[in-house]
């Protein structure tokens, strides 16, 4: 592809108050207004603002568009676009919007995304089969923040200075997971730190979601204590969690007959992170296990611990005082009361990783930056930001099977950033969108989801 040889006789204007950049937001909006999210904001949310109503779905669609920041509100104002929507507001009043919330006005948009998504999984093809199997993955993010001005901002585990982001995310086998929980945290935080009130929050929401009875929590071994444990058996949920090699583990894995290690082989090599490389062998196997021994016989937790091994690639590099059999195998020990079999439960909960992709998605679009020095403007623009993430996950679910599991800077290029043309006739607003849009079948089938014809008199 080359310039036109007319080249000189091209010009540009910006002139045509018809235009618009993103025609994927008009069916994006339509389904946030059947799940009923400005009526929401005006049932449920306090902030002393007038027009909330107007003003948390206008952040929501201008991320849903793209924008990563409170400046890039201004797409929201360009060609037809308030021909196509109503209560398009400026940048500056959002921001100012934003800066009038506390911690009580954050945990009441929580509950409104909460009811957001539950409308979407009704009304979208959303979470299948979670009445049989799904998993609720929970996990933190470091979100790096620059100079002095941020409330909260901090050195944490990752040595980057910036905001914790905590996020519960709810999927099954068959679809891509969703933003069912999530909170901003001060950068120095422990990872642990609210997470048993933060999954517990979450737990009943995937049940409200339509999760079944097999509900399993995974987790890393950064939330591997008995709080947010406790959490997931008293929701009725099961739990997957990586466990920590204290003590207590490497006496048991100890314990392990060398006959009860069963080989496996993975088709897709599993990176190991403490020795950064690739693994395609290892060894597994499970025993009994009770868990926090050190706590009252209340408190303890009964479950097993199924353990991978890998043999090490320098045996001689190994911590003072362990024993000849950690000296030639690495060991990740996963806690665990799964129903399912060892290998399908060590597989399964390999998968956790898949979080990993929803962190980096929210860091791609809205997430890439937290534009308030207010920590509570922060928290609520992590809020919108999951609203957001699962309205476009829900489009992509109505457009294509493909879609349903697309990322979200792909489902934004297809579908949503998608430019038309606004023209009137008999009080009708038609979009005239490029023809041969590799996507049109896809964006129509979208746009007919949320405009069914009408009906015959």
């Amino acid at each position: 592809m080359q310039a036109s040889h007319a080249a000189a006789a091209v010009s540009a204007r910006f002139d045509d108050p018809n235009l618009v950049s993103c025609g994927g937001l008009e069916p994006v909006l339509r389904l946030a207004d059947s799940c009923g999210l400005a009526d929401l904001v005006g049932q449920r949310l306090s902030v002393p603002s007038p027009n909330a109503h107007l003003k948390v779905p206008a952040l929501v669609a201008g991320m849903v568009a793209g924008a990563d920041s409170i400046d890039d509100m201004d797409l929201l104002r360009h060609g037809g676009m308030d021909r196509l929507f109503d209560g398009v507001r400026a940048p500056s009043t959002l921001g100012t919007f934003l800066r009038c919330f506390t911690f009580g006005h954050v945990r009441q948009l929580d509950s409104l995304a909460a009811s957001v998504l539950v409308g979407l999984a009704q009304r979208t093809p959303l979470l299948p089969a979670a009445d049989q199997l799904a998993f609720l993955d929970i996990d933190d993010t470091i979100r790096a923040t620059h100079g002095y001005a941020k409330q909260g901002a901090g050195y944490g585990y990752s040595k980057v200075k910036g905001l914790n982001a905590l996020l519960a995310t709810l999927s099954t086998p068959a679809a891509a997971p969703v933003i069912i929980a999530s909170r901003l945290r001060k950068g120095s935080t422990n990872s642990a730190r609210g997470a048993a009130r933060l999954l517990s929050d979450a737990l009943a929401t995937a049940r409200r979601c339509g999760a079944g009875p097999l509900l399993i929590v995974r987790a890393d071994s950064a939330y591997y204590n008995q709080a947010v444990i406790a959490a997931a058996i008293r929701a009725g949920a099961r739990f997957s969690v990586t466990a920590r090699m204290d003590p207590a583990v490497r006496r048991a894995i100890a314990t392990i007959e060398e006959s009860a290690w069963t080989p496996i082989h993975y088709p897709n090599a599993v990176w190991d992170e403490d020795e950064q490389h690739l693994v395609s062998d290892a060894e597994v196997a499970e025993i009994p296990f009770t868990a926090f021994g050190s706590r009252g016989k209340a408190e303890r937790i009964e479950a097993r611990l199924i353990v991978r091994r890998v043999k090490r690639l320098n045996p001689k590099h190994v911590p003072a005082g362990q024993s000849e059999l950690f000296a030639t195998y690495r060991h990740h020990a996963v806690f665990t009361d799964s129903p399912m079999s060892m290998l399908d439960a060590e597989a399964d909960h390999r998968a956790h990783a898949i979080i990993e992709q929803v962190n980096a998605d929210l860091k791609s679009g809205a997430l890439a930056h937290l534009p308030s020095g207010s920590f509570a403007a922060n928290s609520a623009w992590l809020v919108l930001a999951a609203i957001a993430f699962n309205l476009t996950r829900a489009a992509g679910c109505l457009a294509s099977p493909w879609h349903a599991h697309a990322t979200g800077a792909t489902i934004r290029r297809h579908l949503i950033t998608v430019p038309a043309r606004i023209a009137r006739s008999a009080r009708r607003i038609r979009l005239h969108l490029p023809m041969n849009w590799p996507w049109h079948q896809d964006w129509q089938q979208l746009f007919d989801a949320l405009h069914p014809p009408p009906t015959a008199a």
